[in-house]
């Protein structure tokens, strides 16, 4: 059973303009506006968006596409501007999360023409002749219309212990490590955990229950792979059975996807070298 959508964080209200510090605040501190409006007077340019819907409130309501028609010229160049202008201005009823606009929280993760990927940092394509769908993310239970239950996918990440683990008390207050060893944490550290790889991996589709998939098993190496931490072997252990690691088929998917330009597969690989050096 899905959790109520009001137990999730979910961002589907209407983003309100934040007050300035004060009436005498610079410039520096105005905030950005919800959409790029252009100068008056330019052409209209029309463009069909098809939005999944459903909603738990109608559960004998099939999921269906909606379409709705957005002037680019009126709009910002996101898919996040076009779905923050449908809401406001079309249909406040539509549901989906979303809250820095910069990609770094991960929050606006879902399927736009067909890749996993964050609304805010995807561009609206020019050609309005094509029409743009918006989903989801693929193989998730939906709590409303763009929003997965990601319940599961935070319970894989919180099991592999993603914090420094180590006995030793360092004498001048904190672990110390050296340049080389903190280059091995680059491109792995920045995951924001947007699910988008996870979701684009078909052995996580069909194993999610017992398999960790990309994004949990690059952030578990994560730790393995840094110098400060001293329970490699015992995380190494945790995945010494045939579902939690090498379910990963190295598809390549998880890579290809990333929004942030990382490389997952490549993490697992080290992780499954690495156990294997070990035997």
């Amino acid at each position: 059973m899905l959790r109520p959508a009001t137990l999730r964080s979910i961002a589907s209200t209407s983003r309100q303009p934040r007050r300035s510090l004060s009436s005498t605040a610079p410039a520096l501190f105005a905030q950005p506006s919800e959409s790029e409006t252009p100068a008056a007077g330019k052409a209209p340019q029309m463009k069909e968006f098809k939005i999944y819907r459903w909603n738990p409130d109608t559960p004998a309501e099939k999921p269906k596409l909606q379409s709705y028609n957005v002037d680019l010229s009126q709009c910002g160049p996101m898919m996040l501007d076009a779905l923050i202008k449908i809401k406001n201005e079309m249909d406040p009823t539509l549901t989906f999360r979303r809250s820095c606009r910069e990609g770094i929280c991960g929050s606006c993760a879902m399927n736009i023409d067909g890749v996993n990927t964050l609304a805010c940092l995807c561009r609206i394509p020019k050609d309005t002749a094509k029409a743009s769908k918006i989903y989801p993310l693929p193989h998730m239970y939906i709590v409303k219309d763009l929003i997965p239950d990601l319940t599961q996918f935070y319970k894989q990440y919180k099991s592999i212990e993603p914090y420094l683990k180590n006995d030793n008390v360092p004498e001048k207050g904190e672990h110390l490590q050296s340049q080389e060893d903190r280059k091995k944490l680059d491109g792995m550290y920045e995951c924001i955990l947007c699910a988008c790889c996870s979701t684009s991996c078909p052995s996580y589709w069909w194993n999610q229950d017992q398999y960790l998939g990309p994004a949990v098993l690059m952030a578990a190496y994560r730790w393995m792979a840094d110098s400060r931490d001293s329970y490699g072997a015992q995380r190494k252990a945790k995945m010494e059975n045939s579902m939690s690691l090498y379910r990963c088929h190295t598809i390549f998917n998880c890579s290809r996807t990333c929004p942030k330009g990382l490389n997952p597969a490549m993490a697992i690989a080290k992780m499954k070298l690495e156990m294997a050096r070990d035997q």
